[in-house]
């Protein structure tokens, strides 16, 4: 949380604060009017208020629009404007107040302790939810798993194929790609394959001379000639028509594009990073993509996890969507209740985290009590929708797909289960033996002095 505070004050206030704060390093966010500090306020968590006329900031309507602010407030007058009734109401709705002339060390003591507060309550109304890493919400074994692939893969300059279904956050995992490559200077530019017409794909990749066709009115770059020195995100590469995919193999073989209309070839120094929800090796088979491209693409490869296997890392979601959009919330809001946690546990997420972000700020938008439940997420219909099922049963059978499609990842190795679940081997054999399944294999005997709660 930065050192930043919105002063609040009116035009022809006498009492300027700003050059003391900019001394004792805080930055200043300055606001004269109602309108002004609804902008400013969701950047800042300490205000100070310049109360030199009150009379002046009730006509302004200031007084309300500080009330309305979820900032920890300071109070800033000259001593007799506390005698005045409605000042002195507001003082006292404040987290402290000062008189004029302005102490700078009492000053610097109240900042820090309105910003500790300002602190504090974040982390008790809002989980004090965070980015783990790469921008990335989340500490479950699967996503520690990419953090680690991503750390390698960045450094390296050659193409990536990320996998994941959709809403899991590909363009994210390609951005912290880049960040982490010594193209990180350079642009980004990300393309969606599957929104652009197939007749204007080439254009769009490639660029295109004026007169090329009809409405090439002039020169126009494409987007690998826009991120040459840095990386050019494809989403949704197994969308790319096949005439496109011969371009984009030969760029790919020999550094070079042809603008359409062109016969002049030019060299770009761009890395490719391409994604795809479909199995482009069943598209090969299917010959709706090259299987040369494929293969020049799948240099590196990063899979997304889905978020129904990540554990608590629905909650941190949660929490940390609800922090992030905590100003569209009524300020009686306080999170969610167990149930709407409960609910969003046992959820399938076929939407992923995409789906997680609209459900989670659509209910706090519409939440009219003081906790989220399933009905404001819309969970609360789903068991209904699926047949008649008990929790106990739904979760049950949640679980049951987790273990059985880790195990069959993993070709039924309890060790390497157990290290992607997070849990020992004892638990994927205690969980085998209640979901029914089976395992393929004898229960392993702990190595000398490994506890049975250890990893696998």
């Amino acid at each position: 949380m930065n050192r930043r505070v919105l002063v609040v004050e009116r035009p022809a206030a006498t009492a300027d604060v700003v050059s003391l704060l900019a001394e004792i390093g805080w930055t200043v966010q300055r606001a004269s009017d109602a309108e002004a500090l609804a902008a400013e306020a969701p950047r800042c968590r300490v205000g100070i208020a310049v109360l030199d006329d009150c009379a002046a900031f009730r006509r302004a309507g200031l007084f309300r629009a500080i009330v309305g602010a979820d900032l920890e407030w300071i109070g800033i007058a000259p001593p007799g404007a506390v005698d005045d009734p409605a000042c002195a109401q507001l003082l006292c709705g404040f987290f402290d107040y000062l008189t004029l002339p302005v102490d700078a060390e009492r000053l610097r003591f109240v900042l820090g302790h309105a910003l500790g507060k300002a602190q504090l309550r974040e982390r008790r109304l809002w989980g004090g939810a965070g980015t783990a890493n790469h921008g990335m919400v989340g500490t479950s074994v699967p996503m520690q798993q990419l953090y680690r692939t991503i750390d390698k893969v960045a450094p390296a300059d050659a193409p990536v194929l990320i996998r994941g279904e959709s809403g899991t956050g590909k363009e994210l995992a390609a951005q912290a790609i880049h960040r982490g490559s010594v193209r990180r200077d350079g642009p980004f530019v990300a393309v969606n394959c599957g929104a652009i017409p197939s007749s204007l794909i080439q254009s769009q990749l490639f660029g295109h001379e004026k007169g090329s066709f009809t409405s090439a009115h002039r020169r126009e770059i494409g987007s690998l000639e826009a991120a040459c020195g840095g990386t050019l995100f494809l989403d949704e590469i197994g969308d790319l028509p096949l005439e496109a995919q011969a371009s984009l193999l030969r760029f790919l073989q020999e550094s070079t594009i042809t603008r359409v209309g062109s016969t002049q070839s030019l060299k770009l120094d761009v890395r490719v990073v391409a994604a795809t929800h479909v199995d482009l090796v069943a598209a090969v088979r299917e010959r709706r993509f090259r299987e040369d491209l494929f293969y020049r693409l799948n240099v590196l490869r990063v899979e997304i996890p889905p978020l129904r296997v990540r554990g608590d890392d629905i909650e941190a979601h949660a929490r940390h969507v609800l922090a992030r959009y905590r100003r569209d919330a009524s300020p009686a809001l306080l999170g969610f209740s167990e149930a709407a946690l409960a609910a969003m546990r046992s959820h399938s997420w076929p939407g992923n985290v995409r789906e997680l972000v609209n459900r989670v700020h659509g209910a706090m938008i519409l939440c009219e009590g003081a906790w989220i439940t399933p009905a404001d997420l819309g969970l609360d219909s789903a068991p209904r929708s699926i047949g008649a099922i008990s929790l106990a049963g739904a979760r049950q059978s949640s679980e049951r797909e987790l273990v059985l499609a880790a195990l069959q990842r993993n070709t039924h190795n309890v060790s390497a289960t157990a290290r992607e679940l997070g849990v020992s081997r004892v638990t994927v054999y205690r969980l085998a033996r209640r979901l029914s399944i089976e395992t393929k294999a004898k229960p392993e005997r702990p190595a000398r002095g490994q506890t049975l709660g250890g990893y696998g």
